[in-house]
């Protein structure tokens, strides 16, 4: 073996190590996580985001209101979260996303969706809509393709600086 071929084996070696130990304090972090927010919430599930970082995702839900909420394994929970999704039932068929918040480009928002989904058809509840408004402008072409990619209709009137989303689970 050569001179190049034995470092690129140790630096493979190292890099496997240090993904291992971050793995492993995730793992760590999730386990503590997970007992510090069952305290306050209903832990929903563990997943990963599209870079493989382990969150939990919790909910708290009331009669017409639900927050669901994500914290990520790479930070010890200290009582926030990284990003929340909250919504309002607005009648037997439908929920109505009032905000979402947090931290960008993470994928965070993509693991609420797709759990807000689920929680949705548990309900069944068929229609989950929401709205574009004129603060959204500054990043409406973003938020049209994070909900077209969740296979939401997007409707949006950018001269009023409105828009309408729809998701429907037929």
């Amino acid at each position: 073996m050569n001179k190049s071929a034995f470092l690129q084996e140790e630096k493979n070696k190292e890099e496997l190590k240090e993904e291992l130990d971050n793995i492993e304090i995730q793992l760590f972090r999730m386990q503590n996580n997970i007992k510090e927010i069952a305290k306050k919430s209903e832990v929903i599930s563990i997943d990963q985001t599209p870079q493989d970082e382990w969150v939990v995702v919790y909910a708290d839900r009331e009669q017409d209101t639900w927050q669901l909420m994500l914290h990520s394994c790479k930070r010890p929970y200290r009582g926030n979260w990284h990003s929340a999704l909250q919504a309002e039932l607005k009648d037997d068929s439908t929920i109505h996303i009032a905000a979402i918040k947090g931290e960008e480009n993470k994928g965070y928002g993509s693991v609420l969706m797709e759990h807000l989904k689920e929680m949705a058809k548990e309900e069944n509840v068929q229609y989950i809509t929401g709205d574009l408004v004129k603060r959204d402008f500054d990043h409406v072409d973003r938020l049209q393709h994070f909900y077209e990619k969740h296979d939401f209709e997007v409707k949006i009137n950018h001269e009023k600086e409105f828009g309408e989303i729809e998701w429907n689970d037929e």
